[in-house]
């Protein structure tokens, strides 16, 4: 199992590293830029959601995995649940993101998707204090 946790975490990690990055595309998206400039980043936010969607789905298997075979539980647990169900439509949210800019129908400032940023930080916050300490 602890081969399981290793892996879990690696793509955890990976999965974040696009959860943080792809929204920092849409504020440079957001902006006046140029067609070429907006046809790049475009490019990269497909590129980008196409790479973290498997890791997204590795981690969420593994966790299961581990849910199933520790058979954890606990408050604690439950709140983790949560924020993962979170995560989730956050990643599918950006998904439909990466399409309504290929489309050219982005309706928000970057000032908004610099606020849309943070939460993938709130909720990793969140998570690994539930992890660590399990308060409940």
């Amino acid at each position: 199992m602890l081969w399981i946790k290793a892996f879990h975490i690696i793509f955890i990690v990976s999965w974040f590293a696009g959860l943080f990055y792809l929204p920092r595309l849409f504020v440079n998206h957001a902006m006046d830029i140029d067609p070429a400039t907006a046809e790049r980043l475009t490019l990269m936010e497909r590129k980008l959601y196409r790479f973290m969607t498997p890791l997204a789905v590795l981690a969420l298997a593994l966790g299961t995995w581990l849910w199933l075979g520790y058979g954890f539980s606990g408050g604690w647990l439950h709140a983790k649940l949560v924020l993962v169900a979170v995560l989730i439509i956050y990643h599918l949210y950006c998904g439909r993101l990466v399409e309504d800019f290929a489309r050219q129908r982005n309706h928000r400032s970057h000032v908004f998707y610099r606020w849309f940023n943070e939460l993938p930080v709130l909720v990793l916050t969140a998570t690994v204090i539930l992890v660590v300490v399990k308060p409940f």
